[in-house]
């Protein structure tokens, strides 16, 4: 294991418009792999760009053991560039085919300094990748988006950096192509920080960093650990609020009490003391008394109040937003071995080209499956939802649908109208339902109270996940078909677990194309079929990730 570590130093940052991201935060990467996981928004991007340099902090300090190499989540590079000019290895190349052709100039020799496998060294690094058969002179335009993720990853590991940043490096990747990325970070020795929202990769973590509140707290173990950990500290908490909870109420309660029966011992005194016969100045001093006395223990009940509701306060701060949501979705249900779609030898023509190969596809589709839609980008998958749909076509075979709805919920998530708010997109999808009813089933999914008259284009993208799952799942009638093309693109892992739930509780059938296989198993998925050059078939069920099973309790 090498020296490697990145130590962040009481570090603040705010944008410029004084926004502050952090305040006061420290956290130290030792070597090894670490996944940095939060809510979109929380800073997880702007964290790995000031430890790249791309952003200066405005106050404390990033130290840096070891070469460093970054892969942002959005590449900055052009279309025209080569395959060897993002790799780096341009100018060292072009030297060697000059000296090759018998131009010994000392400037060749320095441009290829100590190496001289240059050549072999990117290719081996593009085929462990999967790029094999990219050739180093091809344009970059000419790659697919998970090809030049690929390709950017490849670059940065032939630099062979101490430290490595990666931000999202599964997106845009295909099944195959992740699992070259996990067996790639498997192997590696150095520092490595990794921003993901790939549970089967953080799982290949040795330990998991928490943005929380502008501040990071660190766990050991992978993902599936630091689950546990979680869960484990919220129930805490919850106990915690409990307990505070009623120790409160009882405070209140003697205090009431306490000054109930000082009220009372008073109006006796008042009495007795008229009655005895008592020297006026006898008689102040002993009511004076009282009164002190009574105000002492006021005081004492009025401390431990304050005492317990600080207690109170402590385990609420410990507390985590219950962003968990409740659904309940009979108007959903299919009857088992009803048919909802069938297609024949589907097939679609762009430019005269078949997208599908041989005849076409055929596919039968019967309530209430749970279908995973694998296989290669790029082989027509989101064009067979289209077909499902009905939003395209066949230009060859046919297909058929039962009565009933089908719903299309893309990873763009733009069927609302972003100029109405959330209710009245509801109101579109349900307009038959009472309006108490609509804000009911709206806080069911965490849009209460004024909350849901935001309108769509201010939420952010876990909101507007669930504002989008509201109105299709809600809608009249209900969908007996759901159609998911990539569903958790972009999510983060909150969102995710809420688009978990929301299925969880569909009765309907649903067809998902992904390339996440745990949100897959997850959703109970149990057809699974894969479309590439050979056609549609079935396909097994895969083995459950063995890196998955690492970290779980009594491991």
């Amino acid at each position: 294991m090498s020296d490697a570590c990145v130590v962040c130093t009481r570090l603040f940052f705010s944008w410029p418009d004084d926004t502050p991201v952090f305040q006061d935060l420290s956290l130290t990467v030792p070597p090894g792999r670490t996944g940095l996981v939060a809510p979109n928004g929380a800073g997880k991007s702007t964290l790995l760009r000031l430890i790249a340099g791309d952003l200066v902090p405005t106050g404390g300090g990033v130290t840096v053991e070891g070469v460093l190499g970054y892969l942002p989540q959005h590449l900055p590079l052009t279309g025209d560039l080569t395959v060897a000019e993002v790799l780096g290895v341009a100018p060292a190349l072009s030297a060697l085919r000059a000296i090759e052709a018998g131009d010994a100039s000392e400037d060749n020799f320095a441009a290829i300094g100590d190496d001289w496998d240059v050549e072999e060294r990117s290719r081996a690094e593009l085929d462990r990748l999967g790029l094999g058969e990219v050739a180093l002179d091809r344009r970059l335009d000419t790659l697919s988006g998970g090809q030049a993720v690929s390709l950017g990853l490849a670059a940065q590991l032939l630099r062979r950096p101490d430290v490595l940043l990666l931000d999202e490096p599964t997106n845009n990747l295909d099944i195959d192509a992740r699992h070259r990325l996990y067996a790639v970070l498997e192997n590696w020795s150095g520092c490595l920080l990794l921003v993901s929202h790939d549970r089967m990769l953080l799982d290949r973590m040795d330990r998991i960093a928490e943005l929380d509140g502008g501040q990071a707290r660190m766990f050991g173990g992978n993902f599936t650990a630091y689950e546990a950990a979680a869960r484990a500290a919220q129930e805490l908490a919850e106990r915690q609020v409990r307990s505070a909870e009623l120790d409160l109420r009882r405070e209140k309660r003697e205090m009431q009490q306490a000054r109930e029966r000082a009220e009372r011992r008073a109006g006796n005194a008042a009495r007795n003391l008229g009655s005895a016969g008592l020297a006026r100045i006898v008689a102040g001093g002993l009511k004076r008394s009282a009164q002190e006395s009574a105000g002492r223990a006021q005081q004492a009940h009025a401390s431990r109040v304050s005492a317990a509701q600080s207690r109170l306060d402590e385990a609420g701060r410990a507390l985590r937003d219950d962003q968990t949501l409740a659904v309940e979705l009979p108007e959903t249900d299919v009857p088992a071995g009803r048919t909802l779609v069938e297609g024949q030898r589907m097939q679609v023509r762009y430019g005269g080209r078949a997208v599908f190969p041989g005849d076409g596809l055929d596919l039968t589709i019967r309530g209430p499956e749970r279908i995973a839609l694998t296989g290669p980008n790029g082989v027509g998958k989101s064009t067979l939802l289209r077909l499902l749909l009905g939003d395209l076509d066949p230009q060859g075979g046919r297909v058929r649908r039962a009565d009933g709805r089908v719903a299309y919920l893309s990873q763009r998530l733009d069927l609302l109208d972003p100029e109405r708010t959330v209710l009245e997109n509801l109101t579109g999808y349900a307009p038959d339902r009472q309006q108490s009813e609509r804000m009911n089933l709206l806080a069911r999914f965490l849009f209460r109270g004024a909350r849901a008259q935001l309108p769509v284009g201010v939420l952010s993208g876990g909101e507007r996940l669930r504002a989008t799952l509201a109105c299709v799942l809600y809608a009249q009638p209900a969908p007996h078909l759901l159609l998911l093309d990539e569903p958790t693109n972009n999510l983060d892992l909150v969102s995710v677990g809420q688009l978990e739930n929301a299925l969880h509780a569909y009765r309907g059938a649903f067809v998902v194309v992904s390339h996440d296989e745990r949100f897959l198993r997850d959703i109970g998925v149990h057809r699974w079929l894969r479309l590439d050059g050979s056609g549609l078939r079935e396909i097994p069920a895969p083995e459950a990730d063995r890196a998955e099973l690492r970290g779980l309790p009594g491991d």
